[in-house]
């Protein structure tokens, strides 16, 4: 992440730790040789940790779909609780 507070993905990962419930936050994998960016979802305080998990998914495919992005790898669940 970029450590920038109003980094979209910064705040998403600052949103899930923060998340009491079972919460999730997706990306995708980061490397600083062939991407310059890296696109993330998050879900907060779902009713399971596998919903959880699920819905962050959807976010980050939903994401990489709106911007057309073809490179970088496919979304993962990077923290789940």
């Amino acid at each position: 992440m970029s450590g920038n507070a109003k980094d979209p993905c910064t705040k998403a990962w600052k949103g899930y730790v923060a998340a009491g419930g079972h919460s999730a936050y997706a990306t995708t994998p980061y490397s600083r040789v062939v991407d310059l960016y890296i696109i993330c979802g998050t879900s907060l305080n779902a009713k399971t940790q596998e919903a959880a998990e699920t819905k962050a998914l959807e976010s980050c495919v939903r994401t990489r779909e709106h911007y057309k992005v073809r490179n970088g790898g496919g979304c993962e669940i990077a923290a789940s609780k």
